[in-house]
């Protein structure tokens, strides 16, 4: 195979090289992966789609990773046992989860942090506020750019080779044996081959084409969260070539964003977090679901669905002064007027249905002790949908909204994976040499719902894993 190598010692000339292990994309999965590996002794390689300005997948706009713990560590408050953190999981996902793979992850969880620390991540503080997340998440200092950064750097350090504006076309596999994958890159496509490949390329979010095939015509309406890099064009080789597929192609992580987002790579500052402080209508003015279901961190990841399901896949929240500071806004101000009806013009509903909608919320409004940090008994009576938790009339002005549109962070259906990350073809054999992690593999355990930070989880306990595992069938 004759490549040209951007990686130290090369000098850009060209080479022949077979690497011990080829891991695809370039995200927190990948590098955990590919760190993983290199530590082990192993020659590596790093093939992300994405240039350098733009590397790092999804994990470019995380913020925490959810870990387990028996005991207050520097950045997590008193304990986050086993069965509760599984019993979070359970709930969000109504089941839909393989245990023996979730568990496994949980209890890795309680070990990620350490590893990290070691290879330049930091951690701020924990938080205090409306989150409630103090006790369970761990918040990366810096965001995920950061996190990003540190692995790239420790890569660096470690003589990884990295080939940014590299995508893998496909994986040539022959009877679950992966002998090269085709990249392109500067327009030519070239052949790379490896003893050991680790799949970790994301899903397929970015692909109108594929979402349409779920969604129609209202796909066309949803905004990208992440990387428009997520082509899914390594899932589908996969697939197409025996493995086994695990989730579905209709569920995808969503939430609720700014409407007023671009279409690609918006990231966490267009979240909507206002959601279980207001109430939520569609275009006819009308709310649609429970606002004030469960805590936030439970929920968020249900919303983006429930809008995407609405006419023209769009909506409004509605809020008042009272509320104005209990949630982090969007990066785009709010709507704001003086009057429920002035609200509406300036959001383009009709102004008599939202003033009903908002005098029946007032009138089914009981009293309660509000709450912020537990769910608290303020809630409506003879409401359909009900608000079970922080209900406040909407009476003092000014008033404010946001448009909501649904924002896709990434897709569930995958590849299925076995405890060791190793690929599993139809036929129920684990591949000979394709291990996979991240969002690709994420389906295994992740059927519908979301737990916040539980993402990262997923991609830190199995890159290691895929890491680990790459490397002994290439020593061997």
């Amino acid at each position: 195979m004759i490549v040209r190598d951007d990686e130290p010692g090369h000098n850009g000339v060209m080479s022949e090289i077979v690497y011990d292990v080829a891991v695809i994309g370039g995200g927190n999965a990948a590098l955990c992966a590919a760190i993983t590996a290199r530590e082990a002794g192993c020659s590596v390689i790093v093939l992300e789609h994405a240039p350098k300005a733009m590397r790092g997948g999804n994990s470019r706009h995380t913020r925490n990773l959810r870990a387990m713990h028996d005991a207050p560590t520097s950045v997590l408050t008193e304990a986050y046992l086993e069965d509760e953190y599984w019993d979070d999981l359970l709930r969000v996902t109504g089941g839909q989860t393989d245990e023996a793979l979730a568990r496994m992850t949980i209890r890795e969880s309680q070990r990620v942090i350490p590893w990290m620390l070691g290879h330049g991540v930091r951690f701020q503080p924990s938080l205090t506020g409306t989150l409630n997340l103090s006790r369970t998440n761990a918040f990366f200092l810096g965001g995920g750019k950061a996190l990003v950064n540190a692995y790239y750097l420790a890569a660096a350090r470690l003589g990884i080779a990295i080939r940014y504006d590299s995508e893998v076309l496909s994986i040539d596999l022959d009877d679950g044996f992966a002998r090269s994958v085709t990249v392109r890159s500067g327009g030519a496509d070239t052949m790379i081959r490896a003893r050991t490949f680790v799949a970790s390329a994301g899903g397929f979010q970015a692909n109108m084409d594929m979402l349409r095939a779920s969604w129609g015509e209202a796909a066309d309406n949803f905004l990208i969260r992440g990387t428009p890099y997520a082509q899914g064009t390594v899932l589908n080789s996969l697939l197409a070539q025996g493995v086994e597929a695990i989730g579905d192609a209709s569920q995808f992580h969503a939430v609720a964003i700014d409407a007023r987002a671009p279409k690609f790579d918006g990231g966490i500052v267009t979240r909507l977090d206002c959601i279980p402080f207001s109430i939520v209508v569609n275009r006819n003015a009308q709310r649609f679901y429970d606002e004030g279901e469960d805590v936030w961190p439970k929920r968020y990841a249900i919303w983006g669905r429930l809008v995407a399901q609405q006419p023209g896949q769009i909506a409004w929240s509605v809020f008042d002064a009272k509320c104005r500071a209990l949630f982090m806004p969007s990066v785009y101000p709010a709507y704001r007027a003086d009057t429920i009806e002035g609200l509406a013009t300036q959001i383009g509903l009709d102004s008599a249905a939202l003033r009903q909608t908002v005098d029946n919320y007032n009138a089914a409004v009981r009293p309660g002790s509000f709450n912020t940090q537990v769910l608290d008994d303020c809630a409506t009576e003879g409401l359909a949908p009900p608000k079970t938790h922080w209900a406040q009339r909407i009476d003092t002005p000014p008033y404010y909204s946001y448009p909501h549109r649904p924002g896709i962070t990434f897709t569930y259906l995958g590849v299925k994976v076995d405890a060791q990350a190793r690929v599993i073809m139809q036929d129920g054999r684990p591949a000979a040499n394709l291990f996979a992690s991240g969002e690709i593999m994420a389906g295994s355990i992740l059927g519908r719902g979301y737990l916040a930070g539980f993402g990262m989880t997923i991609g830190t306990v199995f890159g290691r894993l895929a890491g680990q595992g790459a490397a002994r069938h290439a020593r061997n």
